[in-house]
C-alpha cells in the first residue's frame, strides 16, 4: 500500500485562492518599495555555513537548517568522529551549506561581495523565503517569507523618515489601521547610564517592555528581583510613569537624560524623525514608545515596530538603525537602516478584517463553453480578443456535458459564461450568461467585452 504523502512540519501548501491573497500582499509592498527608489535583489536559498554561523548567537546557530554535502558526504568523517557523537564537529564535516535564516546576513554578504558595483547609498529590497528549525506552533513556521527594505551607506535620518512613510503608505493601501511605534537605542542606553546601571541595560529594558502587560508595581518588583538598586528604580519612575503627547514624553526624557550625551543624542534623533513625519502628514498613528526594545543587541539608533489596531496581533512590521552591518564580513563602518514586513501576519490581519479587494483575489472572469471542434474554433479568436483587452479568460478544453462545464465555472467563481451554437455562429455572436443573476443575452464581441469589463 502506497504511503500517504505529507509535507515537513512547519511548512505549508498554498491554494490558488491563498496565493492570490499572498500575491496581493507582495505586489502591494513591492510597488511601495519601488515608489521610494528601492531596487530588488535576490540571494540564493542556501549560503555557505561560513557565512551563516556565528551571526545569530548560539541559539540561532542551532536553528539553522544544514545541507548534507553532495556525493560521499561521509568522506571527511572518521569512525572516531562518529563514535564521539559530537554533533557540532560532525555537522562541520558533513555540511558546508545551509538554508538562509534571514535576509539580513545574506544582504550583508551581498554588499561586501558587490561593493565596487553598488551606488551608495544603496537602497535594496528582498521578498524571499527563509528557514528556521524552530518548533512549529500557531503563527510560527519553519519556512516563511520576509519582505525587507534597507538603505546602507548613509547616516541621514531622512532614511528613517522615508521608511516610516513607506510603512504608512503600505498599510493605507491595505486599509489596515496601525500604530507606528518609535524608540531609540541611544535613549535606552542613556537611561541605564543616568540611573547608574549602565551594564544592566538588557534587564532594565526587558522589565520596561512589560509595562503595558503587568503595570508599574510589577515592573518595579521585577527590577528589584534582577538586582537593580532602589536608587536606580526611584530614578526610573518619572520615565516609566510618563504620559502625554510625543513631544511631552520627549521633554520628560530630555530632562532625565540631560547629563547623558548618548541619551540626549537619542532624544534629538527621535524628535527629528517625529517632527518630520508630522510635517509630511502620515495617515496612521505615530507614537514614541519607551517600552519598545526590539533587537537590542543589533540596533544602534532608531527602533520601529508596527501593530494593527483593529485586531489582536503581535508586531506586523519592525526594524531600525544599525551601525555595522558588514563588519561581520571584515568591512566595518557601513551604517544602515531597514524594515521588515511580516507577510504571514499581514495575511492573517487582512483575513480577519476581510480587507482583500475583490479584483485582487478573483480568478477568471470569462469562460467559453466547448460544444465541439467547430464551435470552439469560432470562440478561440473571441477568447484571444478578450485576453488582449485584459480580461482573464478561459476556454473549457473538453467537449463535456454543459452541466459539467457550468459546474466548473461555479466552482472557480467565474461570473460570465459565453456559449456559441449554430444560431450564434450564423450571426457572429455569442450567448453570454451571468452566473450571479442567471440572466443571459445574445451579444456581439464588443458588447461582451463591455459587459464583462464593467462588472
Amino acid at each position: 500500500m502506497a504511503q500517504k504523502p505529507n509535507i515537513p512540519k512547519g511548512t505549508r501548501d498554498f491554494s490558488p485562492a491563498e496565493m492570490a491573497k499572498r500575491n496581493y500582499i507582495f505586489n502591494t509592498i513591492r510597488s511601495v518599495f519601488a515608489l521610494y527608489g528601492y531596487q530588488q535583489i535576490e540571494t540564493p536559498a542556501m549560503e555557505t555555513l561560513q557565512t551563516l554561523m556565528g551571526k545569530y548567537g548560539e541559539e540561532g546557530d542551532k536553528l539553522l537548517f544544514k545541507i548534507l554535502n553532495s556525493g560521499d558526504y561521509l568522506a571527511k568523517v572518521t569512525d572516531d568522529d562518529i563514535q564521539g557523537r559530537n554533533s557540532l564537529l560532525l555537522s562541520s564535516r558533513l555540511c558546508e551549506k545551509g538554508l538562509r535564516y534571514d535576509l539580513t546576513v545574506p544582504f550583508a554578504r551581498y554588499v561586501v561581495m558587490h561593493r565596487d558595483e553598488l551606488q551608495m547609498p544603496f537602497k535594496r529590497y528582498q521578498i524571499q523565503p527563509v528557514w528556521r528549525a524552530d518548533r512549529p506552533q500557531k503563527g510560527r513556521y519553519r519556512e516563511f517569507y520576509q519582505c525587507d527594505a534597507d538603505v546602507v551607506g548613509s547616516d541621514s535620518l531622512l532614511n528613517e523618515v522615508e521608511l516610516m512613510q513607506m510603512v504608512d503608505t503600505v498599510f493605507c493601501r491595505f486599509g489596515i489601521k496601525v500604530a507606528i511605534k518609535i524608540n531609540n537605542r541611544k535613549i535606552l542606553t542613556g537611561i541605564a547610564e543616568v540611573i547608574g546601571e549602565a551594564d544592566r541595560i538588557v534587564d532594565i529594558t526587558v522589565a520596561i517592555d512589560k509595562l503595558d502587560k503587568i503595570g508599574v508595581e510589577k515592573v518595579n518588583e521585577e527590577l528589584r528581583a534582577d538586582g537593580i538598586s532602589e536608587m536606580a528604580i526611584a530614578k526610573l519612575q518619572p520615565i516609566i510613569n510618563m504620559k502625554g503627547t510625543n513631544s511631552e514624553k520627549l521633554s520628560v526624557i530630555a530632562e532625565v537624560l540631560s547629563e547623558s550625551e548618548v541619551g540626549m543624542k537619542g532624544v534629538e534623533e527621535t524628535r527629528y524623525i517625529l517632527d518630520m513625519l508630522m510635517s509630511v502628514g502620515v495617515e496612521n498613528v505615530v507614537e514614541f514608545d519607551l517600552t519598545l526594545a526590539r533587537g537590542l543587541n543589533y540596533y544602534t539608533g532608531a527602533i520601529f515596530e508596527v501593530k494593527a489596531l483593529d485586531t489582536p496581533m503581535g508586531s506586523i512590521t519592525g526594524g531600525g538603525r544599525y551601525d555595522n552591518l558588514t563588519g561581520i564580513f571584515g568591512m566595518p563602518g557601513l551604517s544602515g537602516v531597514g524594515i521588515s514586513f511580516g507577510a504571514d501576519r499581514i495575511f492573517d490581519v487582512l483575513n480577519a478584517l476581510d480587507l482583500y479587494p475583490k479584483d485582487a483575489i478573483d480568478g477568471s472572469q470569462l469562460l467559453f463553453i466547448n460544444f465541439g471542434e467547430k464551435e470552439i474554433a469560432f470562440c478561440m479568436p473571441m477568447a484571444a480578443e478578450a485576453r488582449a483587452a485584459g480580461l482573464r479568460t478561459e476556454l473549457y478544453p473538453d467537449a463535456s456535458k454543459i452541466k459539467k462545464q457550468m459546474a466548473y465555472a461555479n466552482a472557480k467563481g467565474i461570473r460570465y459564461v459565453a456559449m456559441a451554437g449554430e444560431n450564434e455562429i450564423a450571426q457572429g455572436m455569442v450567448t453570454l450568461k451571468d452566473m450571479h443573476t442567471g440572466e443571459q443575452q445574445m451579444v456581439s464581441v464588443s458588447e461582451l467585452l463591455d459587459i464583462v469589463k464593467g462588472s
